[in-house]
């Protein structure tokens, strides 16, 4: 199932992201679904990794949870390590403070009421399957015996139709986490993602890959007619 430093501008159009900036979720949201290509945008990476870097310092600073009580941040963080543990590569989705990132996206003033809704709903939903099953909640249940219920659920094509809430409800919180590991710092080392530095390196695209695609550094060259020439 697995897979900082000065101020933000204001860009026109946009937020202001800076140290004691208040930051709030469309403003967070902005930065879901582009960090993953930000090296491709030019000036909107810039933009993202402010948003992000704002994001991330405003999660760091949180010391408890603002919308979840006890249990379900208890559940919240063992279910986002499920989805994204500690490897070789990097740390799990808690150390890169998943679960507070969530917390913050929810907390927020204007958060989507049907997604704070869908977001408890499954976390009791998580709890109602283990009893059923096990009598004990997901926190309680074993590891052997919560990857059973989550096997369940994090495959859509193959889960039962019973599931399809559970299925729902972990989309949404997969699709979540890797969010907010992939905005966070360790997420960023993880992907290898060095924003826009120069690199004095780099030769061009490698022989084999140009020959793949039929391509050449000359291509404009071959097209000039000899009449043109």
């Amino acid at each position: 199932m697995k897979r900082e430093e000065g101020r933000g501008k204001r860009e026109e159009g946009g937020s202001d992201v800076g140290e004691g900036a208040a930051l709030n979720r469309r403003d967070a949201l902005k930065v879901l679904g582009v960090v993953p290509v930000a090296a491709a945008i030019g000036p909107v990476a810039l933009h993202a990794q402010s948003v992000t870097t704002a994001v991330q310092s405003a999660v760091a600073q949180q010391t408890a949870p603002k919308f979840f009580n006890a249990h379900e941040w208890k559940t919240l963080r063992v279910l986002v390590d499920y989805i994204i543990p500690r490897d070789e590569r990097s740390g799990s989705a808690t150390e890169a403070k998943v679960p507070e990132y969530i917390d913050f996206l929810m907390a927020e003033k204007d958060a989507n009421p049907a997604t704070q809704v869908a977001l408890q709903g499954g976390l009791a939903w998580l709890d109602t399957e283990c009893r059923k099953r096990f009598q004990k909640s997901f926190v309680e249940a074993s590891d052997t015996q919560r990857r059973e219920v989550l096997d369940d659920i994090a495959y859509p094509e193959k889960a039962k139709p019973e599931m399809r809430y559970g299925v729902t409800f972990f989309n949404r919180v997969r699709d979540m986490t890797a969010s907010g590991f992939f905005s966070s710092a360790m997420g960023f080392k993880d992907l290898q993602y060095i924003g826009n530095v120069f690199n004095p390196g780099y030769d061009g695209c490698p022989q084999p890959a140009l020959d793949k695609l039929g391509v050449s550094y000359d291509v404009m060259q071959t097209r000039i007619s000899p009449q043109e020439k």
